[in-house]
């Protein structure tokens, strides 16, 4: 499978939102990029069962990373892994507000910035084209 077809198929798949934030990418000026879930750096295979739909914000963030430290229990938790967890175990919306569920779900938040001024901002911007909540 070629990029172009690798892009489509994520794309497709994510229903055109980032598989970390859900963030919409209708709204977005950006590009969204076909993100390695384990990192290609760390021996991750480029094939579906590890690409993700990431918006740029979460992807610089994620960077390398497969783990951050939890910040209710100051010890390291495995990142969210769209391929593997179930979204709506990990995270709660609390108006325009991500919360964490379990430690991976914290980790996550915490490590990709997901509720940044920027990112408030965005969810209040989709909630006027009905596109927030995320179903």
């Amino acid at each position: 499978m070629n990029a172009a077809a690798f892009a489509s198929t994520v794309q497709t798949r994510a229903g055109q939102r980032c598989e970390y934030c859900r963030m919409h990418q209708s709204l977005q000026g950006a590009t969204f990029h076909v993100e390695h879930i384990a990192p290609a750096s760390r021996g991750g295979p480029t094939t579906p069962e590890n690409l993700a739909w990431c918006c740029p914000s979460c992807n610089l963030h994620k960077s390398d990373r497969v783990q951050a430290v939890d910040p209710d229990t100051n010890q390291l938790a495995p990142l969210f892994n769209p391929r593997q967890d179930e979204w709506n175990e990990h995270f709660a919306w609390l108006d325009y507000r991500l919360t964490g569920r379990t430690p991976s779900g914290r980790a996550t938040i915490v490590a990709l910035k997901l509720n940044s001024d920027r990112r408030m901002l965005i969810r209040r911007a989709e909630e006027r084209f009905k596109l927030f909540p995320p179903t």
